[in-house]
């Protein structure tokens, strides 16, 4: 297919990486459910090889936390390509299966979204493409350039959150702390979950 490579905008509700990933695969946005109960399935399957070491946590708490609506964590058979806007690196999940098709997301720093490649600036979703033949040297194509160069000038636009600098201020006590780190550090300190970023 000829055209561009766009971004497909999913809600920010705690699952957009799962239909983000439910997007490209059945061009479905809402897929989460049914993605977080195929995830706690499998791993509620075999404790011995997801294990608290594998997890980080118990079994039985990790699949409780999966299933939360409010948490994110090979279930087509497919790679994955999530390219990072921050540092416009692609990481790509599944290669060492040799899938013969692959799909790409892009991440800001704390959402996912689905990419696709569209005929035209505005196309309906309905043209999209979302899975690609991977070729013998593991490539999707001219597709993979242009999903870069998006990732390139989103990072341009500064489109990210760098969530190791970011300032956030306590919407309880207003303290103000930087970064992630700090941010999980007064949490626990105070049980205080509310934060608002600032500049």
């Amino acid at each position: 297919m000829e055209g561009i490579v766009v971004r497909r905008v999913i809600p920010s509700d705690n699952s957009c990486l799962f239909n983000a990933i439910g997007y490209v695969m059945e061009h479905n946005r809402n897929k989460a459910y049914e993605l977080r109960q195929v995830i706690a399935a499998a791993v509620a399957s075999d404790p011995e090889k997801y294990n608290e070491v594998f997890l980080g946590k118990p079994n039985e708490a990790y699949c409780a936390w999966i299933l939360d609506s409010e948490k994110w964590g090979e279930y087509y058979g497919r790679e994955i390509a999530a390219y990072d806007i921050q540092t416009t690196r692609c990481d790509l999940y599944g290669q060492e299966k040799n899938y013969g098709e692959r799909a790409m997301l892009i991440y800001d720093g704390l959402h996912y979204d689905a990419l696709a490649m569209s005929p035209f600036e505005g196309a309906p979703e309905e043209f999209d493409q979302t899975m690609y033949p991977v070729d013998r040297n593991r490539s999707i194509g001219p597709v993979e350039g242009l999903a870069l160069n998006l990732a390139k000038e989103a990072n341009r636009k500064r489109s990210y959150t760098d969530t190791a600098s970011f300032t956030l201020r306590c919407g309880v006590c207003q303290i103000g702390v930087i970064g992630q780190k700090e941010a999980v550090e007064h949490a626990q300190a105070t049980g205080h979950v509310n934060f608002q970023e600032y500049k």
